[in-house]
C-alpha cells in the first residue's frame, strides 16, 4: 500500500428511517461532488421528537478521501 494523504470533511446526513439510511444519505450526497471517498467515522448522532416518537435521525459524520498526487 504507497503512502496517502487525505482531506477530511464533516457532513451530517438525515433520514427517517434509521441512522444507516441517514450514514448511507450522507456518504451517497458527498459521493457525487468529491472524488476518491475512502473512509467514513461517525462522530455524533441525534435526532427529531414530534409527538413523543422519532421524526427523523441526523447522524454527524467525517469522510476522509485521498487527494490527487501531484503531475510532475
Amino acid at each position: 500500500m504507497s503512502d496517502h494523504v487525505y482531506r477530511v470533511i464533516e457532513v451530517v446526513g438525515s433520514s427517517s428511517t434509521s441512522i444507516d439510511d441517514a450514514i448511507r444519505n450522507a456518504v451517497s450526497r458527498a459521493s457525487k461532488t468529491v472524488d476518491h471517498l475512502d473512509w467514513f467515522e461517525v462522530v455524533g448522532t441525534r435526532g427529531h421528537i414530534s409527538d413523543g416518537a422519532i421524526a427523523h435521525f441526523q447522524v454527524t459524520v467525517k469522510i476522509g478521501f485521498t487527494i490527487d498526487e501531484l503531475q510532475t
